[in-house]
């Protein structure tokens, strides 16, 4: 699995609330980290309303596309379509590879629906 799709399943699952953001220390470098911190706690990937599905389960966001391009050498900025219930949001995020041949995430922004009187697009950067 190329790199770019295995973080996106990774921040998924933080993003959903499936793994704490703790998961991610020794993934992260930079800011990434502290971005997750202030995204996590409202599990702004989960499906709305935990919608259920047949069987009374709820379902699970689901990563529809994942697309990652290389930057320069040992940089990839990626972005990925999650489908959370009857709606998609978007994940885009930056990946280095270190010294130790390691791929991190270095930042992380999510695309959000825009309220009343506020850009389209938020990040965690405060």
């Amino acid at each position: 699995m190329p790199p770019h799709e295995l973080f996106a399943e990774r921040l998924l699952s933080v993003l959903t609330g499936e793994r704490p953001v703790h998961w991610m220390l020794g993934h992260t470098v930079g800011e990434a980290y502290e971005q997750l911190i202030h995204l996590a706690p409202a599990n702004p990937l989960r499906v709305a309303g935990n919608a259920l599905r047949a069987g009374g389960r709820t379902t699970r966001p689901v990563l529809r596309r994942c697309e990652g391009r290389p930057l320069r050498p040992g940089v990839v900025e990626a972005y990925a379509c999650v489908e959370c219930g009857d709606r998609v949001r978007a994940m885009a995020f930056r990946l280095e590879q270190g010294e130790d041949r390691r791929w991190r995430c270095a930042a992380v922004e999510l695309g959000t629906v825009p309220r009343s009187g506020t850009a389209p697009y938020a990040s965690a950067r405060p």
